[in-house]
């Protein structure tokens, strides 16, 4: 089961109560305090894991503890501290709390984290800390201190987690264009294929193989309709999975079985991933003008690629029954995801070199003279 959402509950550890204690010992006159501190409790941490790919171990155990500390004791013994509660989650998860709606988060969600690399993790609750022993009171004018605290209680939140596929490239169109298709032709992805619309409900990722041991990983989303970056269809719900992509994959039916024009297909799909995103008409694109084999009108394949040239995007005609074209569209996005690996490259170069611009910081501010 495919879960990319999921709100649960967090709560660390509190900390142990502090111990009133006296020594009392034979020959051992006016031992004093001697209470020892209660334990810290533990404290709750999301662990970004890369071996899952889901958050359906949350959807049915929402709630989550973390270990208490124990009580101090006698002969100033220290409670143990609570062992802390580690939650592994994917790599992608984006981490918000559940706050009032206000004008800082009027969908009343706070984000805390968005947790991208393996092994990257976050505190989310803080255990309580320990209450003191009556020891820790002791003066030279208040030898016999009854007075102990009480531990802290821990932190307590609800927290949203919404899980973002890390993937180099996106497929996106209509349904039933040949997505699925594509990307059981090229990976070892094997999602649900079938001649009827939403035949795929969930993405899926694959990983594309190619020579020189070269690899990317695909990702194949629910098809999108018109008026999907307003939740018609199941398009708004899985759009953020393409947000990560560096590269864009339109697919676009050529066959002509759906009725649709290949051309309003492109600036429909075009149009709903700026309304849901402008950012992403910013990725780098390819369109990818599928099921040649059962091409009806080679003229819109003409029209197609016309429209294409007004937003210099390049045009491959595939079909992944029969492989046609299919090498030719894999070296093309291999070679634009090289590309943009350089590019970001060049970017994080430019801002480690570049100097700090006058006036801002700390340290740019002086006076002269």
């Amino acid at each position: 089961m495919f879960v990319d959402e999921v709100d649960i509950r967090v709560r660390a550890g509190d900390g142990g109560r502090g111990c009133m204690s006296f020594r009392r010992e034979k020959f051992v006159p006016r031992g004093g305090p001697d209470g020892g501190d209660g334990g810290a409790g533990g404290s709750v941490y999301v662990v970004a894991s890369p071996h899952l790919n889901t958050l359906v171990n949350y959807r049915f155990h929402p709630e989550f503890h973390a270990q208490r500390g124990t009580h101090g004791k006698g002969s100033n013994r220290t409670g143990h501290d609570g062992e802390d509660l580690l939650l592994e989650v994917p790599i992608g998860t984006v981490i918000y709390e559940r706050v009032p709606s206000s004008a800082d988060a009027p969908d009343g969600l706070r984000l805390i984290d968005d947790l991208t690399h393996a092994g990257e993790r976050v505190l989310v609750a803080h255990g309580g800390r320990g209450g003191r022993g009556n020891a820790r009171f002791a003066s030279p004018t208040n030898r016999a201190p009854r007075r102990a605290e009480p531990g802290e209680e821990g932190e307590s939140r609800t927290l949203a987690l919404r899980l973002k596929l890390i993937a180099d490239v996106g497929l996106v169109g209509f349904p039933n264009a040949g997505k699925s298709t594509l990307i059981s032709r090229v990976s070892s992805a094997h999602p649900k294929i079938a001649d009827y619309p939403f035949t795929t409900l969930t993405p899926h990722l694959g990983v594309v193989s190619l020579s020189g041991d070269r690899s990317f990983v695909m990702a194949d989303v629910p098809g999108l309709i018109e008026g999907a970056h307003a939740g018609h269809g199941l398009g708004d719900k899985f759009l953020r999975h393409v947000e990560r992509t560096k590269l864009l994959l339109q697919v676009i039916d050529m066959s002509g079985a759906s009725g649709r024009d290949p051309v309003a297909d492109f600036d429909t799909i075009r149009r709903e991933l700026a309304l849901f995103d402008p950012s992403l008409l910013l990725k780098p694109q390819l369109v990818v003008a599928s099921k040649i084999d059962v091409l009806e009108d080679p003229a819109a394949l003409e029209r197609l690629e016309r429209r294409l040239r007004d937003f210099s995007i390049r045009m491959f005609p595939v079909s992944a029954v029969t492989g046609e074209g299919v090498p030719n569209l894999l070296e093309a996005i291999w070679a634009e995801l090289e590309a943009a690996s350089r590019a970001r490259e060049a970017h994080d170069a430019d801002l480690a070199i570049s100097p700090r611009e006058p006036g801002l910081g700390h340290e740019a501010s002086h006076t002269e003279g």
